[in-house]
């Protein structure tokens, strides 16, 4: 092919930058275009990791080197399968890669799991993230809430709500956010996994976490702590499962000290059933259950009630079904071969790949995704030279199309001066940044010439 290769990646979070940079690292000739349904981009880093993990949200430095990079573009606020489709990105590129993440909640079929006060944490996460599709408010009027899961999603949404409102006022959260922490009367956050500590998902750094702020106080019963040949086994094996282990062992024979709010870690606790009155949250049962030597679990029969008015689950997100391409609907991902999209009879969809969670499911840390997107490349590379090619392959081409359609397209260099707007919003209360919630608020930053620059 005597021009570069034209590429189309759909999902401007790690999944697809890192996507991009496995294209820019080949030594291909390669023209990439970003596509991103927010005007701002990095996905899971702006709107799924909590506001204060400032070190993890460090990630976006490296995201951002790759963005800069000669031959890359993007366009936010672009919502693939309503602006654009799959039929019409196939005439402007060789190839499309898929990397549009999971961020719905998985669903958890218990009796009461559809009674008001009962919530998946991923609305949640949009909401203190300052998602702008999301509700400004939220309803905390609970003083004992339950959060289901022991990942470190379930981790964010316990420590977010068992915080002070002035504690999380040092983070980029959207004033909203922060009026509504303000009216939190929570003092109980119980935080239940069913199987034991060796089995506990969340890492060594998040846990720690929990009790670095000065108004919480983690709370671990000792008789959770209990392990199987196939715990102990995980323990000696994994140098993060140990320190899991060692830091709840800690917790489990300290005195409980008198920080306000309460945060309990339970283990060998299955929820059973919210339980509700008139329609709302005002309960939870959980079963109690011991472990089998393998590792897994089963019920005792034993039931507790535990007197809370609200349930977070955190039991996991899953991918949405996009338009136009194959779905496997079970597994909550793209069929695919080492990325390669197939459809739902196995042939291979020419042209068409994915990456990150939409591919392999959301599994694994923001790191993992490296290698999965360093697939997706090997194999889009290996198929270059056989591909369809881009009826239009002109760069300007798609600018033309868009503009023609009146999309209202974010670029880069967009993103660099909403950037910029939301770091002088924060400068006067010495805070990094205040997130801007508003689509168009944030679509007009975009356009405010408040950096200096050359370029889209």
């Amino acid at each position: 092919m005597s021009r570069p290769l034209r590429v189309a990646v759909v999902g401007a979070g790690p999944a697809g930058i890192y996507t991009v940079d496995a294209l820019v690292k080949s030594g291909a000739s390669v023209s990439v275009d970003v596509y991103e349904r927010m005007p701002a981009p990095f996905g899971l880093i702006r709107y799924g990791v909590a506001p204060d993990h400032p070190r993890i949200k460090g990630i976006v430095d490296a995201l951002h080197r790759v963005m800069e990079k000669p031959g890359v573009r993007l366009f936010g606020n672009v919502d693939f399968g309503t602006d654009l489709k799959l039929e019409e990105l196939r005439q402007f590129y060789d190839a499309v890669v898929f990397a549009t993440g999971a961020t719905a909640d998985q669903p958890l079929n218990i009796p009461g799991i559809d009674l008001d006060g009962s919530y998946g944490a991923a609305d949640f996460v949009s909401w203190y993230d300052g998602h702008p599709d999301v509700p400004r408010t939220w309803p905390l009027t609970a003083r004992s809430v339950a959060v289901l899961g022991v990942g470190n999603v379930a981790l964010d949404v316990a420590r977010v709500l068992a915080k002070s409102a002035e504690e999380m006022l040092v983070t980029e959260i959207p004033d909203n956010v922060y009026a509504g922490l303000v009216t939190n009367p929570v003092t109980d956050v119980h935080v239940f996994g069913r199987r034991g500590p060796a089995q506990a998902k969340f890492t060594p750094l998040e846990l720690r976490e929990l009790d670095h702020s000065p108004t919480v106080e983690v709370i671990v019963d000792p008789e959770d702590i209990e392990f199987d040949d196939a715990s102990i086994a995980a323990i000696r094996s994994s140098k993060q499962v140990d320190m899991v282990v060692k830091t709840l062992q800690d917790w489990a024979i300290r005195d409980v000290g008198d920080r306000p709010c309460r945060l309990h870690l339970h283990f060998f606790h299955a929820p059973a059933e919210i339980l509700g009155a008139d329609g709302k949250v005002t309960g939870l049962r959980t079963e109690r259950t011991e472990l089998t030597g393998d590792g897994a679990v089963r019920g005792t029969g034993v039931f507790h009630d535990w007197d809370v008015q609200a349930v977070y689950r955190a039991v996991g997100y899953r991918s949405s079904h996009l338009t136009d391409l194959p779905f496997d609907h079970v597994t909550a991902t793209i069929p695919h071969n080492e990325g390669r999209v197939l459809d739902l009879d196995g042939g291979l969809v020419s042209g068409v790949y994915a990456a990150g969670w939409i591919k392999r499911g959301p599994i694994g840390l923001i790191g993992h995704t490296k290698g999965c997107s360093s697939e997706t490349v090997a194999a889009l590379l290996a198929d270059a030279p056989s591909l369809r090619p881009a009826v239009q392959p002109d760069p300007e081409a798609v600018v033309t199309y868009l503009k023609a359609r009146r999309i209202e397209f974010t670029t880069w260099w967009g993103w660099r001066n909403l950037d910029a707007y939301e770091r002088a919003l924060g400068a006067p209360y010495e805070r990094e940044r205040i997130k801007v919630v508003d689509r168009p608020e944030m679509l007009t930053a975009s356009r405010l010439d408040l950096t200096i620059h050359s370029g889209q």
